[in-house]
């Protein structure tokens, strides 16, 4: 007999790619990793990871396993998740990971509409960028993700997660003072082609979407200075240090003395931003009331 626990430390290996690492998102031991994996294959008499220079990869019948093991844990989400409506649902503690401005933008109005609506609900609120937030969810750290679309991001039809769709925002172009294009009613994406750049660090979803947004424009930005911060970004830019694209709700209540903004001409860089369960615990009642709470926010 398989045991579901050990199907969801073959997942965080899979997803992980090193034992150390799944190990740390587990908070177990790498040993204790390593010897529920010996048990696994015990049970299914197969060989189910190779270790190798760059990591544990699965194999052919790892990858077997692993299809079944995201089914056998949505179900269990589905069964935890039905238990709990059973049980009332009425009460309980939900974690949410979001990056910065999501928090302010949906989230936080979430949690003032569930004060009314279902105060036995107490929702813990994590900064975590929209990368992350999802593995977060995946190593069972948190419980909901408002995580943005990125290169790499896990697909729409993810075995492993649900996704909601929450919002999209268009980037604008800040520039700094005394731009060329400063008096432009928009700014075209290739016409910044040969200034310095600031923008995100490699890793943060803003950082893929300015990037793509340049190639598809035709060239690659000549990022000169890195920040997540967007308000660090805007002050660099009001120093002359560089042009940026910028998520629009970003520049809410910013100060904006010396940068131009303006609106990015044609088809505007766009960051999409979704909310994301394990799949099967969007079912769960209290999850669910977070999850319509996020989606009507924004309205």
């Amino acid at each position: 007999m398989i045991e579901a626990r050990r199907l969801h430390i073959l997942r965080a290996v899979a997803d992980h790619r090193t034992v150390t690492a799944a190990a740390a998102a587990l908070y177990l031991t790498p040993s204790a990793v390593s010897q529920q994996l010996a048990a696994l294959e015990q049970e299914t008499g197969h060989r189910l990871v190779e270790r190798g220079a760059r990591g544990v990869r699965l194999t052919p019948a790892g990858d077997i396993l692993l299809t079944h093991a995201h089914a056998v844990l949505a179900q269990l989400e589905r069964a935890e998740s039905e238990l709990a409506a059973y049980g009332s649902g009425e009460a309980g503690t939900v974690t949410v990971a979001a990056f910065a401005t999501g928090i302010s933008l949906v989230v936080a109005p979430a949690i003032t509409a569930l004060a009314h609506s279902a105060p036995g609900i107490r929702v813990r609120v994590q900064d975590a960028e929209g990368d992350a937030s999802l593995r977060m969810v995946l190593d069972r750290q948190v419980d909901v993700a408002v995580a943005v679309e990125y290169r790499g991001a896990p697909r729409a039809d993810d075995p492993r997660l649900t996704r909601v769709p929450l919002y999209a925002e268009p980037f604008d172009a800040v520039l700094p003072p005394g731009h060329r294009l400063a008096d432009a009613a928009r700014v075209a994406v290739a016409d910044l082609a040969d200034d310095p750049w600031i923008g995100p660090y490699p890793g943060n979803p803003c950082h893929d979407v300015v990037v793509l947004a340049c190639e598809y424009a035709g060239f690659q930005p000549r990022l000169e200075h890195s920040s997540d911060d967007f308000r660090a970004v805007v002050a660099l830019a009001s120093a002359a240090a560089g042009v940026a694209l910028v998520p629009r709700s970003a520049l809410r209540d910013m100060d904006l003395t010396g940068v131009t903004v303006r609106p990015v001409d044609a088809a505007a860089p766009t960051r999409r931003v979704f909310a994301a369960v394990r799949r099967g615990a969007e079912e769960h009642p209290l999850f669910a009331q977070v999850l319509a709470a996020l989606r009507k926010a924004l309205r």
